[in-house]
C-alpha cells in the first residue's frame, strides 16, 4: 500500500465560563481545538502541511470558518471546505481520507464546534454576544442533493427533528411487538445506561448519573416533547464544545516522527446519500442504508458485524440508536456507546461524529492489543446512514471509502404521499407534540387502502389523549384533507 491514511492527533473540549465577557465564541474554541490536535501529535509542525481543512456548519454565521482557522495555525494554502446541514460528518472524514490515500494530499485538517451554552447564558443575561464577521466564500460548498422533509410533513406540524424521531420511535415498538410502556421502559433504561458512560467520560457535558425513571419519567424539567420522547432522550445541543482530527499520510508521520502509539487508522469509510423523507419510506423502522453501507465497509475491512471492541452508536434520538444496533445484530448487553451520547456527552449541532471520533481514538490507543471501534454517522431525519471503522494497527488492506447510495436507492420503495386524501388509512407511525407541558396535537402516518401515503393531524383532545395511551399503530383512521379522527383498531397483518 503506497498511501496509507492515519489520524495523527485529535482534541476536544468544552468551555463552562457563565461569564459571557469572558467566554468565547465558536470558532475561537475550534481553532483551539484543532491546535491542541497538533499538540497531541507531538509535533505541532504538522499544522503547515494542512492542505484542506473540512468545517461542518453549524448554528453560527461564518461564511468561510475554515478560513479563519487556516490563517490561525499559518496555513493559507489550505483549501477550505464548508459542509452544509443534510451532509454527513462521516462523509468529511471519509473524503480526506480517501484524498490520501490517493496521494492527492498529504494532510487534512476535520474542525468544528459550537457555541450554544455562551448563548443561552448571553440570553439569560441580555448580553450580546457578536460573531467574527467574514466576507470570503470557502473554497467549496457542500450540499445536499434533496431535501429532508416533505410539504405535506411541515403541514402536519413535524418541524423539529424530534416528532420526525418519536414517528420512527412509534413504528420500531410496533415492529418489536412491544407494548408502549415496555418500550418507554426500555429506552428509558438504554440511556440510563448512556448517563453511566457519560460519567466515565471526562469530555462528557453532564456526568450525573440519572435513574430510568428521572429520564423516563416527565417530571418538572424532564418534560415530554414528542411522546414518547422527554428532554432527557433528546440530543443537548446547548454546550460548548469543540474538537478536530489531524489526518495525515504515513509517509508525512514518520518525516514528522509522530509516534507510532498516537496512530490510529481509518479501515473504511461507507455511506449512503439516498434521501427519502420519512413520509415516502415503505418501512418506518428500518433505513436499508443502514445495513447496506455497515456491511460494505465490514467486508472491506474483513471484520464481521459482532467483532468491534468499542461501539459508538449516533444518538440524537433513541431511534436513531436503534435502527444501527438492528443493522449491528446488537442488544442492550452491549455499550453502544462510547461517550455517553449526545443527551449527555453533548450534542454539539453537526458535529458530534467528530467528539465521538475523539473519544474512540483515545480508548484504541490505550489498548495494548490489536483493537478496532465504529462510529456510526446519521443525517436529517434518519435520512443519510454512514459508518467509520477504525482500527489501532496497521490495517491489511488499503483504506475505501464506499458510498452505496445507488444500491439503497434500488433495495428502496419509494411510496407516493397524498396531500388532499379522503378516506379510510392506517397508521404506521405517529407522535404526540406537546407545548410547555400540554399534549397539543397528533401526528400520524398512514397507508391509504391503494398503498399510498398520508400525513395528517388531530387536535381533538379525545383522540390525543387516545393517542398518549394505547398502541394506535395498525389502527384505522378517518382521513379528511388534512386531518384525522379515528375509527376502529385492527390487528396488525
Amino acid at each position: 500500500m503506497k498511501n496509507i491514511p492515519l489520524l495523527a492527533g485529535c482534541a476536544a473540549l468544552q468551555q463552562r465560563e457563565t461569564d459571557v465577557v469572558k467566554s468565547r465564541e465558536a470558532i475561537a474554541l475550534m481553532i483551539d481545538a484543532v491546535k491542541a490536535a497538533a499538540k497531541d501529535c507531538g509535533n505541532e509542525s504538522i499544522l503547515q502541511y494542512a492542505q484542506v481543512i473540512y468545517v461542518p456548519r453549524g448554528t453560527w454565521l461564518y461564511s468561510d470558518p475554515a478560513r479563519l482557522i487556516a490563517g490561525a495555525i499559518d496555513a493559507p494554502q489550505a483549501r477550505t471546505v464548508l459542509a452544509d446541514f443534510g451532509i454527513l460528518q462521516q462523509t468529511l472524514i471519509g473524503e480526506a481520507c480517501e484524498r490520501i490515500a490517493a496521494g492527492e494530499i498529504e494532510c487534512a485538517i476535520v474542525a468544528g464546534g459550537e457555541a450554544k451554552f455562551r448563548q443561552l447564558q448571553a440570553s439569560i443575561q441580555q448580553v450580546v454576544t457578536p460573531e467574527t464577521m467574514q466576507d470570503s466564500q470557502p473554497d467549496e460548498y457542500m450540499v445536499p442533493d434533496a431535501d429532508l422533509c416533505l410539504d405535506a410533513e411541515t403541514q402536519a406540524g413535524l418541524m423539529m427533528p424530534v416528532g420526525f424521531y418519536a414517528m420512527i420511535e412509534s413504528a420500531l415498538r410496533y415492529a418489536r411487538g412491544e407494548t408502549v410502556d415496555a418500550n418507554r421502559h426500555r429506552i428509558a433504561r438504554r440511556y440510563q445506561r448512556f448517563s453511566e458512560i457519560a460519567a466515565q467520560n471526562p469530555h462528557a457535558w453532564k456526568r450525573d448519573v440519572l435513574s430510568i425513571e428521572q429520564i423516563r419519567d416527565p417530571v418538572g424539567k424532564n418534560r415530554l416533547l414528542a411522546f414518547p420522547y422527554t428532554r432527557m432522550h433528546n440530543s443537548d445541543w446547548n454546550v460548548d464544545q469543540a474538537s478536530a482530527l489531524i489526518l495525515c499520510s504515513e509517509k508525512l508521520a514518520d518525516q514528522l516522527g509522530i509516534a507510532q502509539e498516537k496512530r490510529v487508522y481509518p479501515l473504511a469509510s461507507s455511506e449512503s446519500n439516498h434521501m427519502v423523507c420519512l413520509s415516502q419510506r415503505e418501512e418506518l423502522h428500518r433505513a436499508p442504508g443502514a445495513d447496506i453501507a455497515l456491511q460494505a465497509a465490514i467486508d472491506h475491512a474483513w471484520l464481521k458485524k459482532n467483532s468491534f471492541d468499542f461501539l459508538e452508536l449516533y444518538s440524537c434520538f433513541p431511534a436513531a440508536v436503534q435502527v444501527c444496533a438492528d443493522a449491528l445484530g446488537v442488544g442492550d448487553e452491549s455499550d453502544l456507546t462510547v461517550t455517553g451520547g449526545m443527551a449527555f456527552a453533548g450534542g454539539p449541532l453537526n458535529n458530534y461524529v467528530l467528539q465521538a471520533t475523539c473519544r474512540m481514538v483515545g480508548l484504541l490507543r490505550e489498548k495494548t492489543v490489536a483493537a478496532n471501534g465504529l462510529v456510526s454517522s446519521v443525517s436529517g431525519m434518519m435520512t443519510k446512514q454512514a459508518y467509520g471503522l477504525w482500527g489501532n494497527e496497521k490495517p491489511k488492506q488499503p483504506f475505501a471509502f464506499l458510498d452505496v447510495s445507488d444500491a439503497v436507492g434500488a433495495a428502496s420503495n419509494i411510496l407516493p404521499v397524498l396531500e388532499n386524501y379522503h378516506g379510510t388509512a392506517m397508521i404506521v407511525g405517529y407522535t404526540v407534540l406537546y407545548s410547555g407541558d400540554t399534549p397539543t396535537r397528533a401526528i400520524a402516518i398512514a397507508d391509504t387502502p391503494a398503498s399510498e401515503r398520508v400525513v395528517v393531524y388531530s387536535e381533538e383532545p379525545l383522540v390525543v389523549q387516545r393517542m398518549l395511551g394505547d398502541e394506535m399503530c395498525g389502527s384505522i383512521i378517518a382521513v379528511d384533507g388534512q386531518s384525522f379522527t379515528l375509527a376502529e383498531p385492527v390487528a396488525q397483518t
